[in-house]
């Protein structure tokens, strides 16, 4: 039976004593979910392609020390290269006895043509020209292959966070996939890789989710919408930060709260799924309405 004091959100949400990866994690929704478990106690290794980027983030975001949490820039690390995954999780090991949880969270966004043609020759022209199959391959390679990869590469980690080796019990370890709503969505948005990448990567995530039971990990993903990201602003000012202002929300005219999601917003999402054992397999929308608008 649980007391009223332990329905405390610092109860709830304590991440104290836990570690967590977060690939990706220098920027953009990674460096959010980051801070959120980093200010709840976690020790959290950020890694990417970019050592300046994660480097420059774990100095500019440490939480308090009072929190118990830190963040620690690894790698760099290309997740769609095994040889680098290998000695991520090999570095890691030297540092860690296991991991709490994963967050696959690098991302790429890919070509963008607009399929806004009703003339099937220019629409053909358009798609044709301003796409290729390198494109879609480096798409998948990253949106979906990577995810693959690198949570079967810290499979083991993961999994020796379960007790007698580790304090944990059963699917307490997961992964959280980043994914979508344009995953889900019918609409292309005109890149109809990105959002095929992003409909595998939620499927992927179901998939894993079933078979890995077996290990008792935990697999949900986070399907976003719009959060200010170098994907979304194209940019990130000197703390590694991305702004997105309300008005370009408001012109796509499919957003019900008429403004991107806030950093914090995403914490609290990523912060549920690392703490709630019963929940598994889930792919949770956080985009503001947009699928009650948009066909999915």
């Amino acid at each position: 039976m649980a007391e009223t004091s332990q329905f405390a959100a610092g109860s709830l949400f304590n991440m104290r004593g836990s570690v967590a990866v977060v690939t990706g994690g220098g920027t953009g929704i990674g460096l959010m979910i980051t801070q959120a478990l980093a200010a709840n106690g976690c020790k959290v290794y950020i890694t990417s392609r970019r050592k300046d980027v994660i480097e420059d983030s774990a100095k500019k975001h440490q939480p308090p020390k009072s929190s118990g949490g830190e963040i620690i820039a690894i790698g760099p690390c290309d997740v769609t290269k095994k040889s680098d995954l290998e000695k991520l999780v090999a570095d890691l090991g030297q540092k860690e006895k296991f991991i709490n949880l994963l967050v696959c969270n690098a991302g790429v966004s890919g070509p963008k043509a607009e399929p806004e043609h009703e003339d099937a020759e220019d629409l053909k022209k358009k798609l044709w020209e301003n796409e290729s199959f390198e494109d879609w391959q480096q798409v998948f390679n990253v949106n979906v292959n990577s995810v693959y990869f690198t949570t079967v590469a810290f499979l083991p980690l993961l999994q020796a966070a379960i007790g007698p080796k580790g304090p944990l019990d059963d699917f307490a370890p997961s992964v959280i996939t980043i994914s979508s709503m344009s995953g889900i969505m019918r609409h292309a948005q005109g890149h109809f890789s990105y959002n095929a990448s992003k409909g595998a990567t939620v499927h992927l995530t179901k998939l894993m989710s079933s078979e890995f039971q077996k290990a008792k990990i935990r697999i949900n993903s986070i399907a976003p919408g719009y959060f200010p990201s170098e994907m979304t602003a194209k940019e990130s000012d000197d703390r590694q930060k991305s702004n997105v202002p309300a008005e370009d929300i408001q012109e796509k005219g499919h957003v019900p709260l008429m403004r991107a999601g806030e950093e914090t917003e995403m914490g609290m999402t990523a912060l549920y799924l690392a703490r709630n054992q019963y929940v598994n397999g889930q792919v949770i929308a956080v985009d503001g309405g947009v699928l009650n608008v948009v066909a999915g």
